[in-house]
């Protein structure tokens, strides 16, 4: 789910409302809707629609739907499918409350279930609606707002951000958030709630970025902000300098930048198609389920950061499936001897679909009648025609150099299909199936929350420090290793800074003579604690020798993070999604230093982004 846009206030809320959807299209979406408050009748008014905004806009022209408070939303499809029912707005028995909501509500079955107990009644599959009836039993049980407000979020499990509008509170919209950005445009006799500034820029340039777990009762002169305890916070105002500019980048400074923040719905979105496949999906992919029980060999090959991506997924075959997993480079696979292999298959991976070299590998496999599969971002790219089926990322269309998104959604993509193919293989149950496509929502809530944590620290202090370096080494172990060799090739690509990537294992094996202190040392951590204390000792190594270290580490890994010049903390996820709750932060530290150092990041010298020679 995407995009929140709230207002209140003494002009009428319609056009702002679908002004600031409008701008945040880029995050990706499927349906949407819009909810104000009748300034005549005092009701809620509202309405959705699927498919693209313009058809809500559509509905609505015409209608005299509009008033002087209002919410609406852009959704990607996560609990419950595209439809006009599951579109936001999302409402309690009554229809007296209205609620948007990004994020996930983990315990929403749970919460369900009990308030069918008490004869709530529910139109969608959202867990979202759950959010309206929680808010509908408590405040009709609770004495003041702010008690109600207290228990909803003592009840509410996960990481969200909700804004709701109250019939009977027709001046005062209340704005939630745990763990999902979620800001507040303060203007002249107007506030705007969004989850992205860019939905006001231009409105207003002061701006409260909400505290993690915290609450505000918003009107259109005042804001009084409280934390989860219900202690009173006092609000620290923001100067943006951010303008809106409908150029294809969205008000972002580079495409890059863009692509970055578009990896959460982009993983949403892919998520969202491949379950809405999932039924027939080995027929799609021109396999059987006999065939996909009996596999005994994976093979993966790919080029760039697609080969780091299937890096990674060899973790998740080999854990999962317990398949044996090759990983191999395209441009050196096609001139190794071939051993076509009963019971195998190959997954070929490319962002454009057009990539010269993994193609060819392709057509070798077909002549020699073995079964194949492509991931692609590019449903009509040669890649997906040719090979025997195709999975196809959603992360829509990317046009940096750089990849980004597609690196992202390909982990997603290969993640679900590990846990698809290991379901089939009688290895996990549905209910294993069902809880690894929460795990990706939450590492995506993760990966966008945390580029929020550390958005000024790196900007303001930490890119303008590491830009001055000519050279750096990259760290990682297990599962963290490829990803880190994804982190030193971005910073080679944007920023022209040599980088090289090892195995943290292999440090003492030659590259530890590198270390000085005019090389940092980037080390990732790993969320297996016998690969954590290992980690720990390649730390211990660099210190020892007087290098510069930064950490990427995991809450609760405070030994590593203290023994770090600079440190990044990263929420704990399912082990496996490490390196995908690492992402956006890693890029979006790469893509700092390369903006100080003036470098053209959406174009690198001598890079094309879709390699069709060899």
């Amino acid at each position: 789910m995407c995009g929140v846009v709230g207002y209140v206030g003494k002009g009428y809320c319609r056009n702002y409302i679908l002004e600031g959807l409008g701008r945040l299209e880029y995050r990706g979406y499927d349906s949407s809707g819009f909810a104000c408050i009748d300034p005549q009748t005092k009701r809620l008014a509202y309405h959705r629609a699927e498919g693209q905004l313009i058809n809500l806009i559509h509905k609505l022209e015409g209608l005299p739907i509009d008033g002087h408070i209002g919410i609406g939303h852009t959704r990607w499809a996560t609990h419950g499918g595209i439809s006009e029912k599951n579109a936001h707005p999302q409402f309690d028995c009554t229809e007296s409350i209205a609620v948007v909501h990004n994020g996930i509500i983990e315990n929403h079955h749970h919460l369900k279930t009990e308030l069918l107990a008490k004869n709530h009644i529910f139109l969608s599959d959202t867990d979202t609606e759950v959010v309206a009836h929680v808010c509908e039993q408590f405040f009709k049980e609770s004495s003041s707002i702010n008690e109600a407000i207290l228990s909803i979020t003592q009840k509410l499990s996960g990481a969200y951000a909700f804004v709701a509008m109250f019939q009977n509170q027709s001046d005062q919209l209340i704005a939630v958030r745990k763990g999902s950005p979620l800001c507040i445009g303060i203007g002249k006799e107007q506030m705007f709630v969004a989850s992205d500034p860019l939905a006001f820029a231009g409105f207003t340039d002061t701006v409260l970025f909400l505290p993690d777990e915290s609450y505000a009762l918003v009107n259109e002169s005042n804001i009084q902000l409280f934390d989860f305890k219900g202690k009173k916070i006092e609000p620290t105002l923001t100067t943006l300098d951010i303008q809106w500019s409908n150029d294809g980048k969205n008000g972002f400074k580079h495409y890059m930048l863009k692509e970055i923040y578009e990896q959460k719905s982009g993983i949403q979105a892919t998520l969202s198609h491949l379950r809405s496949n999932e039924k027939d999906i080995w027929g799609q992919l021109g396999l059987t389920n006999e065939y996909v029980q009996n596999l005994k060999v994976l093979s993966i090959v790919a080029a760039g950061t697609s080969w780091h991506a299937g890096r990674i997924a060899q973790f998740f075959f080999e854990k999962l499936c317990l398949l044996p997993t090759h990983v191999m480079l395209a441009s050196e696979f096609r001139y190794m001897p071939y051993f076509a292999q009963q019971n195998n298959l190959s997954i070929f991976i490319s962002q454009s679909g057009e990539t010269v070299d993994t193609l060819e590998c392709l057509y070798l496999t077909k002549s020699m009648k073995a079964p194949s599969l492509a991931l692609t971002n590019v449903a009509t790219s040669a890649l997906a025609r040719e090979a025997g089926g195709a999975l196809i990322t959603h992360a829509g269309r990317e046009i940096a150099v750089a990849s980004t998104k597609a690196f992202s959604t390909q982990l997603t993509a290969l993640f679900w299909f590990a846990h698809k193919m290991a379901l089939e293989k009688r290895l996990i149950s549905y209910r294993q199936m069902e809880h690894a496509c929460d795990d990706l929502l939450i590492a995506a809530e993760v990966l966008e929350n945390s580029i929020e944590k550390y958005f000024t620290k790196i900007s303001k202090e930490l890119a303008p420090f590491y830009a001055q370096f000519k050279r750096f080494i990259f760290l990682g172990r297990n599962i963290s290793y490829p990803f880190a060799m994804e982190a030193a090739l971005k910073l080679k690509e944007i920023s022209y800074i040599f980088s090289q990537c090892y195995p943290a294992g292999e440090l003492k094996h030659g590259p530890i003579a590198l270390l000085d202190k005019e090389t940092p040392v980037i080390l990732f951590s790993n969320l297996d604690e016998q690969i954590y204390q290992k980690v720990l000792s390649n730390a211990q190594e660099v210190k020892a020798r007087g290098a510069h270290l930064l950490t990427f580490v995991f809450e609760g890994q405070e030994e590593l993070a203290s023994l770090a010049d600079h440190t990044f903390i990263i929420p704990r996820v399912n082990p496996l999604l490490g390196p995908l709750a690492m992402t956006g932060l890693m890029q979006f530290f790469v893509y700092e230093i390369a903006d100080v150092l003036g470098c053209p990041i959406d174009k690198p010298r001598n890079l094309a982004k879709s390699v069709t020679v060899e």
